[in-house]
């Protein structure tokens, strides 16, 4: 059963803040919400649509690390309710995220819909799974006609989710997005040109 995403984000420290600023009725409300015990049928179109996100993990050191992950959409597999997972590309052999999942496994997420202006929030425990080592998995996680070097596999064992308000998003689109809009409007255009040039032959 996933935590409230409030009981892991909000510590005795962010509590204070809250209480000093002025929002911390409000948030106690939040903390005490019903928590669903996993990712619902919106959560796992949203993630299944993505191309991208940004994870954070915690080095040795306690410095913090964000690294942006990109593939073709759907590269992230919803594998149940509780369970995401995807193919560790070869980049460029810093291996920053992955030593400091080796120490320290938790890990945040953000997954970003910038042209709906959506945002949802995971906090998770990773798992590395060597390629070899689970057939089944790299089976289910494998990407068709898209290049690449797989390195491992990544499973998140989700711990709680939380989706943000949109302020501040800017909407920005993608090339697909661009022509899925356009389509429309190209079709009409070539229609025009079509009645135009037959008009014109008569």
């Amino acid at each position: 059963m996933y935590k409230n995403f409030a009981s892991l984000a909000f510590t005795d420290q962010v509590k204070e803040f809250q209480k000093r600023l002025g929002s911390r009725g409000t948030y106690e409300l939040v903390e005490k919400r019903h928590v669903v015990t996993g990712l619902t049928e919106s959560e796992i179109e949203f993630i299944t649509n993505r191309d991208s996100f940004y994870m954070a993990s915690i080095g040795e050191n306690g410095f913090p690390y964000i690294q942006h992950r990109g593939g073709p959409k759907g590269f992230v597999k919803v594998i149940d309710t509780n369970t995401i997972g995807f193919i560790d590309f070869a980049g460029n052999k810093q291996y920053i995220t992955v030593g400091n999942l080796s120490t320290k496994n938790n890990v945040a997420l953000i997954l970003m819909d910038y042209a709906a202006q959506a945002r949802l929030k995971i906090y998770a425990r990773a798992e590395l799974i060597e390629l070899n080592a689970r057939p089944d998995l790299f089976k289910l996680l494998s990407l068709e006609n898209y290049k690449h070097r797989p390195e491992r596999m990544i499973l998140l064992h989700i711990e709680a989710y939380d989706w943000n308000c949109p302020q501040h998003i800017t909407p920005r689109y993608t090339e697909e997005e661009i022509e899925e809009a356009l389509a429309p409007q190209r079709e009409y255009i070539k229609k025009l040109e079509a009645e135009l040039k037959e008009l014109k032959s008569k």
